[in-house]
């Protein structure tokens, strides 16, 4: 055992990872608040409309949390790799470790994990994160991974997504993931529009809104797509070959863009087609029932028109009238 229990003096301990990320547990929370109150809501709503009012309310939230959520995510692209390979620069121990490339809208997570996890003395359980959006320096937080003596396959990985690297591959995932994170604000806001406006009611225009948040969501696949089809360097480690696919995210923003698009169809076809349908859908027959009941209750308390009731007063002749007397006290 040497003085720095085997491990080299200028590597800093491995630094521990929150065991998840609070954005998305943020985001997560905020709408499972607001199914819990469409939950606790839902028994005050009579008649058959309850199930479609409660219908709406989840798949409204369930876009909205989607779209936001997607945003922070880091698993577009994802792939792993087991290999034998050296752990640290000027060292030759060999390490047998799972290591995994996830590639987000604004960088990419390597991570290292060891089999087993404790190997030459330490703890190798690694997960770093490499920005590169436009308010972040690439390059810049590789250079702080050299500086601080990170594994090896983690800058081997890295460097590949540098600037300087012979692959050219930055540009094409920094600009495809910068667009890819504005349209999907975009599409945020009309999924935030279409809401306001079913709920005016105005069916056709929220019909129209869902409609470009399908687009605007398959747009944004769109741009992940073209970069993710440019020419790639390999990522080699001895004969095992580190390649990625699509990830969660991807596939669940492809699946929400189809419901929407399906969504959006739906309620411009049925207006057209079967409007009363889709006013059932939406509650706007209970409404109109409402309207009319109120709108007799009114009536019933209205005045006879004045032609009517001069035809039906009395009309009582002066020789008819009694003649009465009064007497002077």
């Amino acid at each position: 055992m040497t003085l720095w229990d085997g491990s080299f003096p200028f590597y800093p301990n491995t630094n521990a990872c929150f065991p998840f990320d609070t954005t998305q547990t943020v985001i997560i929370s905020v709408f499972f608040s607001a199914l819990a109150t469409f939950i606790i809501i839902l028994p005050g709503i009579r008649g058959r409309g309850r199930f479609f009012w409660f219908l709406r309310g989840i798949t409204g939230l369930f876009i909205g949390a989607v779209v936001l959520m997607t945003q922070f995510t880091r698993d577009w692209e994802n792939g792993w790799v087991t290999a034998n390979t050296t752990y640290k620069s000027f060292s030759h121990a060999m390490v047998n470790a799972d290591i995994g490339l996830h590639i987000g809208l604004a960088g990419v997570n390597i991570t290292l994990m060891g089999n087993p996890v404790n190997q030459v003395n330490e703890t190798i359980s690694y997960n770093e994160h490499f920005a590169w959006s436009f308010d972040a320096d690439y390059d810049h937080s590789y250079s702080e991974g050299l500086e601080k003596g990170l594994p090896s396959p983690i800058l081997y990985v890295a460097e590949k997504f540098t600037m300087q690297s012979p692959c050219g591959v930055h540009n094409q995932y920094r600009l495809s993931g910068h667009y890819a994170s504005l349209t999907l604000w975009m599409a945020f806001c009309t999924w935030l529009l279409s809401i306001l406006l079913f709920s005016m009611p105005i069916l056709l225009y929220g019909g129209y809104m869902l409609l470009l948040t399908a687009a605007l969501m398959l747009f944004s696949l769109l741009f992940l797509f073209t970069a993710r089809n440019t020419p790639k360097c390999p990522i080699q480690f001895g004969t095992a070959s580190l390649k990625t696919v699509y990830g969660r995210s991807f596939w669940l923003t492809l699946a929400t863009g189809l419901l929407c698009l399906l969504l959006g169809l739906g309620v411009i076809v049925l207006n057209s087609v079967q409007p009363e349908k889709l006013k059932l859908v939406f509650n706007l027959d209970d409404r109109e029932e409402k309207g009319e009941a109120a709108e007799g209750w009114e009536k019933s308390f209205l005045p006879a028109d004045a032609s009517t009731s001069e035809q039906d007063m009395l009309m009582v002749p002066l020789s008819e009238l009694c003649e009465v007397t009064t007497t002077k006290l």
